[in-house]
């Protein structure tokens, strides 16, 4: 899990990336996401609806699995920004885990995001 100081609280954090946040979308997730200047670290949220999945324990091990993608890529994505993915296909989780992380990243690096490691 991703620590508290890098995901939203509340909903009200969330209206400004909804209202002036640019949506790239995938056949699985959609990522919505803008800049932020008043903060140093980006801040993320995974969003889950009862449409795409009626059971809160698999709502719940879905977002779980995308932010432990996201926890583990946390350093090769651009600071200070404001990012939410919204799941659409209730097969993530049972999706492999190597497949998910490469749709994350893929939408990372669609929404300019990723910064490749440096090896």
């Amino acid at each position: 899990m991703l620590k508290q100081k890098y995901r939203f609280h509340g909903h009200g954090s969330l209206r400004y990336l909804h209202r002036n946040g640019k949506t790239i979308r995938s056949r699985s997730l959609s990522i919505r996401f803008t800049s932020n200047p008043r903060r140093q670290h980006n801040r993320c949220a995974v969003i889950i609806t009862r449409k795409v999945v009626k059971s809160a324990p698999k709502r719940n091990r879905i977002r779980r699995r995308v932010y432990e993608v996201l926890r583990l890529e946390w350093g090769h994505v651009a600071p200070a920004h404001d990012i939410s993915i919204n799941v659409h296909d209730p097969n993530c989780s049972d999706m492999p885990y190597q497949e998910l992380s490469a749709y994350i990243i893929d939408i990372l690096r669609r929404a300019g995001l990723w910064r490749p490691p440096s090896d």
